[in-house]
């Protein structure tokens, strides 16, 4: 995304955007073709118009290329930081071997990240200089003018051609980056049935969803962002609830955590810090890799903990209670109620913003398209909000590491702060984890404090206790 330094200030964005509508609108502007002085104004209006409609490409072209290039300096600032040799700071995490992988398996991915990147930014700018959305525009409304089945079949369009260019890419950062690295535990066939089962989920749900968006939007008039948002943030909580039961089982097998010691540790410390957990499963994560994880998902009575079978092998019981403390943190502290609150918000925030401009021609004759449209309206504008976008995201990462910390202090302060610790260098040594990141890419794109912030946090904690 681009720096603060090159923003274009939303105000410009919004005000280029609206002043066609003043000059056409404006009592003082005589728009009558009787007489040579009508015709002139209005001729005069028109050209002010495609010059604004150009000025306005030309700022989609610039945050395009802005965010390349931001992203690509983030990527650069990172591999500054590798390092073959064993820093001091990771010495008794890494083994100096195991560091030395590590390493290779960040530059590698840096490099391929490389590749694909640059590729999605030339065919992103061939599709806005050559008029790409324009001509797939174009080929939509042969098809239909019902402006729901417009928007379904575009971005249906545009979803399944990106998916399929950028298969090939997943099919070697699968099968040949993991595999060697001794991740993949991932089959042809699992691959391509995910990819069946995604494009599936993408039709049904994701089409569902924009087309109820434009029928909202078609049927509402002004009210329309606030209707949406509603019905985006109900959608959201749905899934936010019943993700699991619905989704996951269409890719992974979950079964519920067998008794014994990891469960009866587990309950225990649920019962002592006061907090009601029934639904304790297990995952098949090794399907696909040997990477661990662990997540909480749900809401009120239909939260759960999801364990990887891959964490419980690797891990003892002290440290998979240490690490359900953690998430069990999240939510004594707020924090998941806080994200969804700050989610909705922003939804609403981005609803509104988008009702005063997705109807505005000057956004589709920006990229190329004569005729307004919704489908076309809402591109361009996810494409000038993307500095916005970018301001709010690490704002809310800000946030989340904050969070992060504090969960890490619930869990080393209510269990044990040295068990925490030990499953995080697991974690991290596990997953090739990037122990020693740059501090700017840090402060834009992590979520989640660099390990080695955590550990200094954590021995805080437990000398304070």
């Amino acid at each position: 995304m681009p720096p603060t330094d090159f923003i274009i200030p939303e105000r410009v964005i919004l005000i280029i955007i609206l002043s066609p509508i003043s000059i056409i609108s404006s009592p003082g502007t005589n728009c009558s073709t009787n007489g040579s002085g009508g015709l002139l104004t209005e001729l005069l209006v028109i050209s002010d118009f495609y010059n604004m409609a150009e000025t306005l490409f030309y700022i989609i072209i610039v945050i395009t290329v802005v965010d390349f290039i931001v992203e690509r300096t983030l990527d650069y600032l990172n591999t500054t930081r590798f390092s073959e040799q064993l820093p001091k700071e990771v010495e008794g995490i890494y083994h100096p071997d195991d560091y030395r992988k590590s390493q290779q398996y960040l530059k590698t991915n840096h490099t391929f990240g490389m590749l694909t990147s640059t590729i999605s930014f030339v065919a992103m700018l061939a599709m806005l200089v050559l008029g790409g959305f324009a001509w797939i525009d174009g080929i939509v409304r042969t098809w239909t003018e019902n402006p729901v089945w417009m928007t379904i079949l575009f971005f249906g369009i545009i979803g399944l051609a990106s998916d399929l260019i950028s298969t090939p890419f997943s099919v070697y950062d699968t099968f040949v980056i993991e595999e060697k690295f001794g991740f993949n535990k991932t089959t042809p066939r699992t691959f391509i049935l995910d990819k069946l089962k995604g494009w599936l989920l993408g039709a049904i749900i994701g089409g569902g969803l924009i087309a109820l968006i434009v029928w909202i939007y078609q049927s509402t008039g002004e009210w329309f962002w606030l209707i949406g948002w509603g019905a985006v943030t109900v959608f959201t909580l749905f899934m936010t609830m019943f993700y699991s039961n619905l989704i996951v089982p269409l890719f992974n097998k979950q079964t519920p955590l067998e008794e014994g010691a990891l469960r009866d540790a587990i309950s225990a410390f649920t019962v002592k810090v006061g907090f009601k957990l029934k639904n304790i499963f297990v995952i098949d994560g090794s399907k696909r890799s040997t990477k661990a994880n662990a997540y909480f998902t749900g809401l009120g009575p239909k939260k759960r903990i999801v364990l990887y079978d891959t964490l419980i092998k690797d891990h003892t019981t002290n440290e998979l209670v240490a690490v359900l403390a953690h998430e069990i943190g999240h939510y004594k502290k707020k924090h998941t109620l806080l994200g969804t609150v700050l989610g909705i918000i922003q939804t609403g925030i981005v609803f509104y913003i988008l009702s005063l401009f997705v109807g505005n021609p000057l956004l589709s004759q920006a990229l190329g398209v004569q005729q307004g449209s919704f489908h076309i309206g809402i591109l361009a504008f996810g494409i000038l909000y993307s500095p916005v976008s970018m301001i709010l995201g690490i704002l809310m990462n800000i946030v989340s590491r904050h969070n992060e910390f504090s969960a890490d202090r619930f869990a080393a302060t209510k269990f044990n702060g040295e068990s925490l610790k030990e499953a995080l260098k697991k974690l991290s040594v596990k997953n090739l984890s990037n122990l020693r990141p740059h501090p700017a890419v840090v402060f834009v794109h992590y979520s989640h404090p660099p390990l080695l912030e955590r550990l200094k946090a954590i021995d805080k904690t437990d000398t304070k206790k």
